[in-house]
C-alpha cells in the first residue's frame, strides 16, 4: 500500500508540472476557491471528489468533512491521494449519486461541486439534490473553468489523445437558475475558473 502512495503521489507531482507549464498553478486556484467561500462552518461536503485533490485542500486547513464521488476508482485515488498526507481522518469519503444521495434534507451547511458541472449530463437535477441536502442558512460553493481554463484542459488532454467534455450548462446558466430558486449569488474569477456562492442568507 505505502509504495502505490508513494507512486500515485509521484505521478500527480509530474501532472501538477504539466499543469504549470501551460500558466496553470493547480494549487493557487484550489486556495483562491477556498478563500472566497470564507466563513466555513458546520457541516461540509464536497460533491464530486474525483481524486480528491480540493479535498485534500480543504483538510489541510483543519476541517472534517463528507466527501462522494460516483467512482469507485476515482475514490480509490482520492483515498491513496489523503494517505500520503496522513489526512484519513478528515475525510469521510462515500459513494454516491449526485443526482439522488442518501443524505437527509438540509444535511450540509456547505457544499463544495468543484470543476465537475461540465461532466454533469444532467445539471439542473444535480443542483436540485445539492439544494434538497443544503441547509436553510448554508451556501453552495461552484466552481468551472473558463475559456481560458478549458484552453488549458484541452491541451493536456490532447496530449494524452482524449477529449474533455464541456457539459450542457454554462456556470451562467446555473446562476440564472439559482436566482430562479431564491439565492443570493457571490461571483469571483481568475483567469482559468469561475466561482459562484450562491445561499438564501448571504452576508
Amino acid at each position: 500500500m505505502e509504495k502505490e502512495v508513494l507512486d500515485n503521489f509521484k505521478k500527480y507531482q509530474e501532472r501538477k508540472k504539466l499543469y504549470q507549464s501551460f500558466g496553470y498553478d493547480i494549487d493557487k486556484e484550489r486556495s483562491f476557491v477556498l478563500e472566497q467561500a470564507k466563513p466555513l462552518y458546520g457541516r461540509i461536503l464536497e460533491a464530486g471528489t474525483g481524486k480528491g485533490h480540493f479535498a485534500i485542500a480543504l483538510a489541510k486547513q483543519g476541517y472534517s468533512f463528507t466527501a462522494f464521488d460516483i467512482s469507485q476508482e476515482e475514490l480509490h485515488f482520492a483515498k491513496l491521494n489523503s494517505a500520503y498526507y496522513d489526512l484519513e481522518k478528515n475525510i469521510d469519503f462515500r459513494i454516491e449519486d449526485a443526482q439522488r444521495t442518501s443524505f437527509a434534507d438540509g444535511s450540509f451547511d456547505i457544499i463544495f461541486s468543484i470543476k465537475t458541472l461540465h461532466h454533469l449530463q444532467n445539471p439542473y437535477k444535480v443542483i436540485d439534490e445539492l439544494i434538497r441536502i443544503l441547509s436553510n442558512k448554508g451556501k453552495l460553493v461552484l466552481s468551472d473553468f473558463t475559456p481560458e481554463g478549458f484552453a488549458v484542459i484541452d491541451k493536456i488532454h490532447a496530449l494524452e489523445g482524449k477529449t474533455h467534455s464541456t457539459g450542457s450548462a454554462a456556470i451562467s446558466d446555473i446562476e440564472a437558475y439559482l436566482k430562479e430558486k431564491g439565492f443570493s449569488i457571490k461571483k469571483a474569477g481568475s483567469i482559468h475558473q469561475y466561482v459562484l456562492i450562491a445561499g438564501k442568507e448571504l452576508n
